[in-house]
């Protein structure tokens, strides 16, 4: 029977973009509050290495850049070498690029589309590859969730390269799924709303007077660490492929409510 208190005893997980102040601090403080060995990868080394160091000594430092192959495979190689095995994987790393404008489709420019897609996609898909290889060496099993939006299961104007790469995750999702269910390894998204962060910008507000969200409030980073601690975790054992959305409504909302 799982425990539902403290379910991911003794597994080692991975965060790709674990340091951040927003998304990513919070699903390595719930990874590590679950019971597992976090390893937190950031672009900035000193984001890392706070962000490790408040988890205390079950939990290790990695620096690079999501843009480049070879700091991703690292990232999962130097997991395995830190914690002993990687039984989790979760891509927190990239948004909507602060310098990319947000234009019109017939407006966009060719860097900023393969930018985003860098940021939002393509490392993600370098990253399920290395810890899928690397669930395989250790003889099967283990869990990837990837922090999505809602943007890629509704339109996103003015967002066209961000929309098309969340929505990319959710097929490599299914894709994934559907290769490796019998080796036991699973791949699902978890798909935000609009989440107060400062990263995003945000004070952090956690304030209740949002109409345009049928909860009426922002999200908050603890409501996506928590869907991501359920799908990584054994919890979640009979769940492959999906996109779990944390929206506080707005993606069924209908035109007239």
């Amino acid at each position: 029977m799982n425990d539902f208190a403290q379910p991911l005893p003794d597994r080692s997980a991975l965060v790709i973009g674990g340091g951040g102040g927003g998304i990513g601090r919070a699903v390595s403080r719930a990874l590590a509050a679950a019971g597992a060995r976090v390893a937190v990868a950031d672009v900035d080394p000193q984001r890392a290495q706070e962000a490790a160091h408040e988890l205390g000594d079950r939990a290790v430092a990695l620096a690079g850049d999501v843009r480049r192959r070879e700091d991703v495979d690292g990232f999962v190689e130097r997991t395995v070498a830190a914690l002993g095995r990687i039984d989790c994987l979760v891509t927190v790393a990239g948004g909507q690029v602060a310098f990319v404008p947000a234009v019109k489709v017939h407006e966009m420019a060719d860097e900023d589309w393969e930018l985003v897609h860098a940021m939002n996609l393509r490392y993600v898909f370098w990253a399920a590859r290395a810890a899928i290889r690397a669930f395989l060496r250790q003889g099967g099993g283990g869990s990837i969730v990837s922090v999505g939006s809602v943007t890629g299961v509704m339109a996103a104007p003015t967002q066209a390269g961000y929309g098309a790469a969340k929505a990319g995750l959710a097929s490599l999702a299914r894709t994934v799924a559907a290769e490796y269910a019998r080796d036991g390894i699973r791949m699902n998204v978890v798909a935000c709303g609009a989440v107060a962060t400062q990263a995003a910008g945000s004070s952090g507000d956690e304030r209740d007077d949002v109409p345009e969200i049928p909860m009426g409030r922002l999200g908050r980073t603890g409501d996506a660490a928590a869907a991501v601690v359920y799908l990584a975790s054994p919890l979640s054992a009979y769940v492959t492929g999906q996109s779990l959305v944390v929206d506080g409504g707005v993606s069924v909302r209908g035109p007239f409510a």
